[in-house]
């Protein structure tokens, strides 16, 4: 499929390089991805071509901002990932578009960030590399806590929607002994998709029921355990202070990408339950390989027009892409 969009492709600075090392830098793997994170003029550019790849929304690599503690360094950093960002869309801007990166340690100057962002620098949202750490290393600090309510009420009034990208379990005892349960393949999953949840339980879309939010990996696993979560709480609420079933808010406020899950049977389990309206295509690129991604999703046994919506037309949608599209034309 020609002129797909991929929404999940990260870069990085010389200098959050480290914050991406530790899974892969003892490995071969490790000199490929960094060249790969780099680079977006280059290389990035022609496998896009190759693949059919027409726009790729740019983020910082994981968790940097998100793994600092000390609040005024993160702030800077994000500032200086932004610039540099927004001046590498500026190249190209009909094949880049950006997602802001925020210092969630201070929620108040995370929603000034995103608002310079958004308004100035024209970036189409935020990917936020899951709960923050600050002051103290190994802590965790969720997005649903009352003192981040202020900025998703700036995020609403931007219409920006925010990628809830994956990190590692903050809580790690649960897999101690297993170190291969870490990362991308269960820890990633089980940690963002419980902080989706934690999300939809503190009636944050009832205060905020315009909000936007992204989850990667076809859901994070949400899709297929969403029934059952509402089913159980129902019978036993425990207080629950929320007005709608969880199911409802997954499917007026969450979408979902294909990013690093790249099975046909999933995708269409997710389609039956979310509906292609709210599915986007992503690659996790260059954490994940960005042919593996096109070539499968191009050859997924799914009719023509899922596949354009999948593909493009819900990301042009979301992002507002419409304008732009139509100028290049």
């Amino acid at each position: 499929m020609q002129g797909k969009i991929a929404i999940e492709e990260h870069f990085a600075l010389e200098e959050t390089l480290g914050s991406s090392e530790g899974p892969h830098g003892a490995s071969e793997i490790w000199k490929v991805l960094k060249g790969n994170l780099l680079d977006i003029q280059d290389k990035r550019l022609a496998k896009m071509d190759k693949l059919g790849i027409e726009i790729a929304v740019l983020s910082l690599n994981a968790p940097v901002l998100q793994g600092m503690t000390d609040r005024k360094e993160a702030a800077e950093l994000a500032i200086r990932a932004n610039d540099f960002l927004a001046e590498q869309v500026a190249k190209r801007p009909e094949r880049f578009r950006g997602f802001a990166a925020l210092a969630m340690q201070e929620p108040e100057v995370a929603a000034r960030e995103l608002t310079r962002c958004v308004k100035e620098l024209g970036f189409v949202g935020a990917l936020v590399n899951g709960y923050t750490e600050r002051d103290v290393p190994n802590s965790a600090f969720h997005y649903d806590l009352k003192e981040y309510w202020p900025f998703w009420e700036q995020v609403e009034k931007l219409d920006a929607p925010f990628y809830l990208h994956a990190k590692d379990l903050s809580r790690q005892e649960i897999v101690a002994g297993h170190p291969w349960l870490l990362t991308a393949s269960w820890s990633f999953g089980v940690e963002t998709s419980t902080h989706a949840l934690r999300l939809m339980c503190s009636g944050l879309f009832d205060k905020y029921p315009k909000l936007k939010i992204i989850l990667g990996h076809l859901g994070e696993g949400l899709p297929f355990s969403l029934w059952r979560v509402d089913h159980r709480i129902e019978k036993d609420p425990r207080g629950i202070p929320i007005k709608k079933k969880l199911n409802d808010y997954f499917r007026q406020n969450f979408w979902v990408t294909t990013s690093g899950n790249f099975h046909t049977l999933s995708l269409v389990d997710t389609m039956l339950e979310l509906g292609t309206d709210r599915i986007l295509f992503a690659s996790d690129f260059p954490f994940e390989n960005m042919e593996e991604a096109a070539e499968w999703f191009d050859g997924a046994a799914i009719n023509e027009y899922d596949k354009q919506k999948i593909g493009r037309l819900n990301s042009i949608k979301l992002f507002g892409l419409e304008k732009a599209l139509a100028a290049k034309a």
